[in-house]
């Protein structure tokens, strides 16, 4: 069976809450997989830890807790020193260079774990012209990496939540998340 069990992490605002219901849905309703996602939210609205949790396999999924998460994006230090616990041995992490800057690297561990460091908040920023569109840059470089939906299933998800004035730009950060993950596993850039 295959099964993924992915965590997204931020801060309220970031649209990692909307991350894991994008890709939850590209499972289900597009690949006719199995997934569920387990929302967290912090007590503020804004600018508090959030995180969601999303399981996703081929066949029913009994128990609905990730337990070992396989591949964990964080967007902020907070989120990450809160909800990194419960990684996989061998686990993927992918973290925003500028705002998780400390990762754990605990001995043994370190080797068998993937980290790869992104500033997915400037790029949308800064070269995007947007900041919202750091969920989607972060989530189709997780999507590329992982191979845990198809392109297409991610973007007929994004397009059944985003506004249409808006589907041109999130188009953009989706294939802009898919090349800094093809730069990622073609250079194997060091943690």
């Amino acid at each position: 069976m295959n099964k993924f069990e992915i965590r997204l992490s931020g801060e309220g605002g970031q649209g990692v809450i909307m991350g894991g219901a994008i890709l939850a849905e590209a499972a289900i309703l597009y690949e006719g997989r199995f997934a569920v996602q387990s929302p967290t939210y912090g007590s503020r609205v804004r600018g508090g830890p959030t995180k969601v949790d999303v399981i996703i396999a081929d066949s029913e999924i009994i128990y609905p807790r990730a337990i070992a998460i396989n591949t964990y994006l964080s967007l902020a230090q907070m989120s990450y020193d809160k909800y990194s616990a419960d990684l996989a041995e061998d686990a993927l992490i992918l973290v925003d260079a500028d705002l998780v800057p400390r990762v754990e690297a605990n001995d043994d561990l370190a080797n068998r774990r993937r980290l790869c460091r992104y500033p997915f908040v400037a790029e949308a920023r800064n070269k995007m012209g947007n900041v919202v569109l750091s969920n989607i840059i972060a989530l189709s470089t997780l999507v590329q990496m992982t191979g845990v939906v198809s392109h297409d299933a991610l973007w007929q998800a994004i397009q059944a939540r985003v506004p249409a004035k808006y589907l041109d730009l999130n188009k953009q950060a989706m294939e802009r998340g898919f090349a800094i993950a093809q730069e990622w596993m073609t250079a194997a850039p060091a943690q």
